[in-house]
């Protein structure tokens, strides 16, 4: 039998490489206004170009992918770049009572109009 070599994650070499993609993301970030950092459509690209770059130094690494490693390392470019970006609650309010009242109407109108409809015809019946 043929023996099976197993390739270990050599992982000073992948965090040695790492930085790479980071140096590479943090330039990209460049073009994009600080103030867009926490819209995401602003940068996706660039975000996945840094995710697959990532992702292959660790494989080249030998080392799967994500790895606590790997994920330290793009938690602390999270941290760099993201960290003040928070989800903000969304405030629920009514509408206005001029508007709460005329959608409350509408649909109470039609079912009283359909209502009427459908009994004028049920009487009428011999005609249609």
């Amino acid at each position: 039998g043929a023996r099976q070599q197993t390739n270990r994650c050599n992982e000073s070499l992948m965090l040695e490489k790492l930085p790479a993609c980071g140096k590479s993301f943090e330039e990209m970030m460049k073009k994009v206004d600080s103030k867009k950092w926490c819209n995401l459509t602003e940068f996706i690209m660039y975000y996945d170009n840094f995710t697959l770059c990532t992702e292959r130094e660790a494989n080249k690494a030998s080392c799967f992918w994500p790895n606590p490693l790997a994920e330290g390392f793009i938690t602390g470019i999270h941290k760099q770049f993201f960290s003040n970006c928070t989800s903000e609650k969304v405030h629920w309010e009514d509408p206005p009572d001029e508007i709460l009242i005329t959608l409350i109407l509408i649909p109470v109108m039609l079912t009283c109009a359909m209502i009427t409809l459908v009994v004028w015809c049920s009487k009428r019946s011999d005609i249609l």
